[in-house]
């Protein structure tokens, strides 16, 4: 066996699971969705149809990714966080067909109990806080909090808030990483 699941795992037939994931309690794994590898996938996760998770994604505890998600390597999600993929509910209307596409880039961070309202965009790196809602398209590098969510500043790669001088530069602290905020856009100057 490439990857571990624990024994009260499901894991329907036809869904692509990489080496070294493992998947732990009472999760369950649909059939036509991709987990990359060195993924973790904590206790009482549901990983929807046509779900798409990169390598080393971590999937904290009580988290459902449905249908029309997609998340790229090194990815985080919170306890309880929350992803929706359609606007408009309702029990007596099907609209499976209506689901809408949420993409969370490379390295991005979603808090504990945040909700992901669907049909946006995670910019590589973002930071949601906890118990966000998040409404709108977040960018690359941004901190997002409240709800609805709002943007308050910036991240670095290893998760520190960027404080930027006069000149637009700012370095984290643990790296030593440069970046530069230049229109309202933070670019990583070296690595």
């Amino acid at each position: 066996m490439i990857f571990f699941h624990h024994e009260t795992a499901i894991i329907d037939e036809g869904c692509q699971i990489g080496e070294g994931t493992r998947i732990w309690h009472f999760s369950h794994i649909m059939s036509g969705c991709v987990i990359g590898e060195k993924c973790n996938i904590g206790q009482n996760v549901v990983v929807s149809p046509d779900v798409v998770l990169g390598n080393n994604v971590k999937v904290q505890n009580n988290v459902s990714i449905y249908t029309g998600v997609i998340c790229e390597d090194d990815v985080f999600l919170g306890p309880s966080m929350v992803f929706t993929n359609v606007f408009n509910p309702r029990s007596a209307i099907n609209r499976k067909d209506q689901y809408s596409k949420t993409i969370v880039r490379k390295g991005a961070t979603i808090g504990a109990n945040a909700t992901i309202v669907c049909g946006h965009e995670i910019g590589e790196y973002a930071f949601i806080g906890a118990g966000s809602v998040v409404i709108k398209d977040v960018k690359a590098f941004a901190l997002v909090v409240g709800n609805p969510s709002r943007q308050t500043g910036w991240m670095s790669r290893y998760g520190h808030k960027l404080h930027f001088d006069n000149d637009g530069i700012a370095i984290c602290p643990e790296s030593k990483e440069k970046y530069c905020l230049k229109n309202n856009m933070v670019t990583l100057l070296e690595k």
